[in-house]
């Protein structure tokens, strides 16, 4: 059988060499081995070059003050939301296996001779063995649209604040005194004899100066009222409304067909749409 030389998924995603709509990338996952112990994380994949298809797994199994990268194949891998599961791998066997080198060419066949002796159980099979251990998986993802609210601020108006005059008439009373002449004539009963003639006396004249007060008006400003201006910032709710969709699952089962869903297996032999809108099977 023809070797064929294996490329890392990341350096066929990065130069263009196939479209990978349909093929499933692992990378960034976290790989739990045995009873859900985390043994490392995922960080490529080898495949095969001329599909894209995943052969194996790289895993980072270092720690903290060591670096070591080991590849597993891709079938003995049970893909989940929350990560990557190698449910029967255990730390030990994480251990055994070869490491990766970056600078080195892999062919398809390399690790059947090095890391089968570790995966592989004694009394498995070997071609049913490989057969389940190098099935790539398919991945079909459904997609659902959500609405996205972004928020920006805008101008939504401006209040102008200032202050003009305003007349009008006040009247106030005032007390004003003045000074006012009074003449008192009183009867002399008892004349008095005065020397000269009353015909050649000289005229006489007394000047007595009033006073009086006047009201002189002014002006004074008083503080009556005080403004504050300030902004406060207040919540309204308004509700958008919006079309979304979402992709569904259609499941086409045509003749005699057996179709494996977790744990139960399903066989038919007629012609049978199924169509799930919850998207699983």
């Amino acid at each position: 059988m023809t070797q064929m030389n294996l490329m890392r998924l990341s350096d066929l995603s990065r130069d263009n060499m196939y479209d990978n709509a349909g093929v499933y990338n692992p990378s960034g996952n976290t790989a739990y081995g045995y009873n859900g112990e985390k043994v490392g994380t995922v960080r490529d994949a080898l495949v095969d070059p001329s599909s894209g298809r995943i052969r194996y797994l790289i895993l980072d199994v270092g720690g903290w003050f060591s670096s070591k990268e080991v590849v597993v194949p891709v079938g003995d891998a049970r893909f989940d939301d929350s990560g990557v599961y190698f449910d029967n791998l255990t730390k030990d066997q994480v251990r055994d296996l070869e490491e990766y080198r970056y600078d080195q060419t892999y062919t398809d066949t390399h690790f059947q001779q090095t890391n089968e002796r570790v995966l592989r159980a004694a009394d498995t099979d070997e071609t049913a063995y490989r057969e389940r251990a190098y099935r790539t998986p398919d991945r079909l993802q459904l997609l659902e649209e959500r609405l996205t609210v972004n928020k920006e601020r805008f101008k939504a108006g401006a209040v102008e604040i200032g202050k003009h005059v305003e007349t009008r008439q006040e009247q106030v009373n005032v007390g004003l005194q003045r000074e006012e002449v009074v003449i008192e004539r009183h009867a002399v009963t008892d004349a008095r004899p005065v020397d000269g003639a009353v015909l050649g006396a000289a005229s006489e004249t007394v000047r007595v100066d009033l006073e009086a007060e006047r009201a002189n008006v002014g002006k004074q400003a008083y503080v009556v009222e005080e403004v504050e201006i300030g902004k406060r910032t207040v919540t309204d709710t308004q509700t958008v409304t919006e079309t979304v969709g979402r992709e569904v699952l259609d499941v086409n089962k045509t003749g005699e067909v057996r179709m494996q869903d977790g744990d139960t297996t399903t066989s038919t032999t007629m012609t049978d749409t199924d169509r799930n809108n919850n998207g699983r099977r």
